[in-house]
């Protein structure tokens, strides 16, 4: 996952995978159509799991975590895949991070998407959201990018496509792969560039080989992510452990690498912070209830307009007589109401049996 580039004006695709916008149609190749037809549901059950990176620089210096959390979920009644991911650190002590939650189909179509990338420069900051979501046969794809005061809004939409992998269903391609550990030849997908445009992206199968883990010697199978742009190609060379967890994912050219650490005790498990704003489903629960206590406490001040009156004139003496002790003032102030209660009106209801007179 990278960070948002400093230039932020859009990317076009490249003259190798012309997007729609350039005349031409980006489609995935026909093995990758049989790819995704034989995934198999207990394949994606061996996927479900939690793991941690730590980022480290090639001088072994600690510059952030890398986490992913797969897990089954439901997306407006449909049974679907919720990926979690979560990459912090810096860049030239510059700190960046990404964060992306995507609920994805069994066979790898993308419902709903959520994106943020940022890069915290001296004086200024890069932010990218990107959102994606599928409707009629369409990926709509609605981008904020934030460049210190200037905001840059672009929606686009395009087809729903077979083959067709974001950033978080790459994710959750990668250990498909890495499970299956056999990819005899390139799969050729389709993907969005930064600028939402339709570009190529190849995995290749990198085979088995052998790579220090956490302090010991294990085989790894390696998977090379290519994303063709209209900069370039850019490659991540991810090599997993036989189990699918990753053991080691770098950007090719990059001084910074993730690897895997030590497995933590058994009895001291790592604790993945949840971040519910980049929570899709915690923050539509959220607003939704927000939502419905507003409406609700509004309708009770409709109902009882003397609220508003009470409260007014209590401001107005309390400004009027401004007191030290604001909390005697406003005892004193609201005791003169108290004579005024109907004593059914009292909020706690005497017990069954129990008489109301206190002889």
């Amino acid at each position: 996952m990278d960070p948002p580039r400093d230039d932020a004006t859009p990317a076009g695709a490249s003259a190798e995978a012309k997007g729609p916008h350039h005349g031409g149609q980006v489609k995935a190749s026909d093995d990758v159509i049989a790819f995704l037809s034989d995934i198999e549901p207990t394949e994606l059950q061996r996927c479900v799991f939690s793991e941690s990176l730590v980022t480290v620089s090639e001088a072994g210096r600690h510059l952030g975590r890398f986490r992913v959390s797969v897990e089954l979920a439901h997306l407006a009644g449909r049974a679907c895949v919720m990926l979690r991911a979560q990459s912090e650190g810096a860049i030239d002590d510059a700190p960046c991070g990404t964060t992306v939650t995507a609920f994805i189909t069994t066979d790898l179509q993308v419902l709903e998407e959520e994106l943020h990338q940022y890069v915290q420069l001296e004086g200024r900051r890069l932010d990218r959201r990107c959102h994606v979501v599928q409707r009629e046969g369409q990926l709509m794809v609605h981008q904020v990018t934030t460049v210190g005061e200037d905001v840059m809004e672009e929606s686009v939409s395009h087809p729903a496509s077979e083959g067709l992998v974001t950033e978080g269903s790459s994710l959750l391609l990668l250990r498909l792969i890495a499970l299956r550990r056999n990819l005899p030849e390139p799969l050729t997908f389709v993907s969005l560039d930064q600028g939402s445009h339709l570009v190529h992206v190849t995995f290749r199968g990198l085979g088995l080989q052998q790579m220090e883990v956490g302090g010991h010697l294990a085989e790894v199978f390696g998977v090379e992510k290519t994303l063709h742009g209209a900069d370039g190609a850019s490659s991540w060379r991810n090599y997993f452990l036989l189990d699918g967890h990753l053991a080691s994912r770098q950007q090719v050219g990059s001084p910074v690498a993730m690897r895997r650490m030590p497995s933590p005790s058994p009895r001291q498990p790592e604790i993945i912070p949840l971040l519910w704003e980049e929570d899709m489903e915690m923050r539509s629960n959220f607003l939704g209830r927000k939502a419905e206590l507003k409406t609700d406490h509004a309708s009770y001040l409709r109902r009882h307009p003397e609220i508003r009156a009470l409260m007014s004139d209590f401001l107005q003496f309390l400004l009027l007589r401004k007191p030290d002790d604001v909390y005697q003032f406003a005892r004193e102030y609201f005791l003169s109401f108290a004579s005024r209660r109907p004593p059914e009106t009292s909020l706690t209801a005497p017990p069954p049996g129990t008489s109301i007179n206190p002889l």
